[in-house]
């Protein structure tokens, strides 16, 4: 993902860096270009803090049709382009939504959903904003990759995330991961293909690969950290007018 981690300690900054560049280059190599099923499917992006102030139209040019923004991390953190962002993006004509990234050893799952909906990850059926999405990935703040939660744990975490996401805005968040995080922090649990997008993280130029429990598609996909557009790479499995239903709930 976009990363503008605020650390949480700060002797950890270049340990966190390392970190997370090497969980996900673990999926697949950098690209230099687009995944050979791209035909036909939108191109967007993901964003956060370290992109500052983006260049909208050009991204719209460039292809952008939708992009997700960085709202929140943890229960203290908000993005302070966040607002310049998600409505620069939305007057320059692409569907927007906001992510918040998960620190699941420091406040439970309800008390970051609010803070996440206060600041930025609130939804709306006004055929521009993107369902709100859980960005959940391994610790890039210390050795605990999991943040020191059984399975068990950690799944209840992200439901009880999901269930106040679901209660305050009426939808249930997207879910951004890599299969081999989710199978190994959740157990492989199956528990929320049915009612829950996959956002999968992986950098491959040919799939996706395989996906994770729970999921037999994807919604969105990231497939590269860098390229055309501002911030990651994603693509939306459908056509235009499906990422516009969307919106809409």
């Amino acid at each position: 993902m976009a990363r503008d981690h605020k650390p949480l300690r700060r002797h950890v900054r270049a340990a966190a860096a390392t970190a997370v560049l090497a969980a996900l280059t673990a999926a697949g190599t950098a690209l230099t270009s687009l995944p050979a099923v791209a035909a036909g499917k939108p191109k967007g992006h993901d964003v956060s803090s370290h992109q500052k102030n983006v260049d909208w139209q050009s991204a719209r040019a460039k292809g952008a049709r939708f992009v997700y923004v960085k709202a929140t991390e943890s229960h203290t953190y908000r993005n302070p382009y966040f607002s310049r962002q998600y409505n620069g993006a939305r007057n320059a004509g692409i569907l927007r939504g906001a992510y918040h990234f998960a620190v699941p050893d420091k406040s439970s799952g309800t008390t970051q959903a609010a803070y996440f909906v206060r600041n930025g990850g609130a939804w709306r059926a006004d055929g521009w904003t993107l369902p709100p999405a859980l960005d959940i990935e391994y610790n890039p703040y210390g050795k605990r990759k999991c943040y020191g939660l059984s399975k068990a744990r950690m799944v209840s975490w992200i439901k009880a995330f999901s269930d106040e996401v679901k209660r305050q805005t009426g939808r249930r968040p997207v879910i951004y991961t890599t299969t081999h995080w989710w199978n190994t922090c959740t157990g492989a649990s199956r528990a929320f293909g049915a009612n829950h997008a996959l956002w999968l993280a992986r950098y491959d130029s040919a799939d996706a690969g395989t996906l994770p429990a729970g999921w037999s598609y994807w919604t969105f996909w990231q497939y590269d950290n860098s390229g055309s557009l501002p911030g990651d790479q994603n693509l939306f499995n459908g056509s235009i007018s499906g990422l516009k239903r969307l919106t809409r709930g």
